[in-house]
């Protein structure tokens, strides 16, 4: 069984889920990720199913505008009582029927589309949450990887450290005793680019050592 099957599908049931298309943080997570074919396919029937049912209220709207209407233009026409204003009142209620035939078909579409668009969306979700996971796992990877990358990184420096320091005080100690034969010419004479004296090593500190204000107590 798929995690989908498994995992997914449970987790949604019972869950209202936002319009993914609209949703721009949903659109932000393809900006990391790369977006599949599939996933490409079905926010293109989503967004087409949103259109017509954005379409099909728009006429609804626009038809019970125009049917009202003609309908107020039949309650006028009825006064005059004369043979064009009858032609013209069968000519609004034909007009008026074919807009209750429209409207009938569009409120039939518009009942279906919630479940074609309820389907579309969490197929959309469930794709998306396969993807998530794939990436969140493949990012926990390199996390990992860079984590130990760091720390062993950390121990080199401080070895490294070590070895640098020590390598100062060897080359102070050897200086001191050249210096003290040769005097100051043994920079020279020892293609030195910096007196060691002028930079001397610090002395790593020592936590056993107590402070001074300890000392001057006892």
């Amino acid at each position: 069984m798929s995690r989908i099957e498994e995992k997914y599908k449970p987790a949604l049931s019972g869950k209202k889920i936002p319009i993914v298309t609209l949703d721009h943080k949903w659109h932000r997570i393809f900006a990391k990720v790369d977006k599949p074919e599939s996933i490409i396919q079905k926010e293109e029937e989503l967004n087409e199913l949103l259109r017509r049912q954005g379409k099909y209220n728009t006429e609804t709207k626009d038809i019970r505008k125009l049917k009202k209407k003609m309908m107020d233009e039949i309650v006028k026409l009825m006064e005059e009582n004369d043979s064009a204003s009858e032609k013209k009142i069968e000519d609004n209620k034909r007009l008026i029927n074919e807009c209750n035939e429209k409207i009938e078909e569009y409120q039939d579409k518009l009942l279906e589309l919630p479940k074609e668009i309820k389907r579309v969306n969490e197929e959309l979700m469930l794709e998306t949450m396969d993807i998530c996971y794939d990436a969140m796992h493949r990012n926990e990877r390199q996390i990992r990887e860079i984590t130990d990358w760091v720390r062993d990184i950390r121990i080199e420096l401080k070895k490294n450290i070590v070895r640098k320091q020590e390598m100062e005080i060897a080359n102070e100690e050897l200086y001191s005793y050249l210096h003290n034969i040769f005097g100051a010419d043994v920079i020279d004479m020892f293609d030195m680019k910096y007196n060691p004296m002028d930079h001397p090593v610090k002395p790593a500190a020592n936590n056993s050592e107590k402070p001074e204000s300890e000392k001057e107590n006892k």
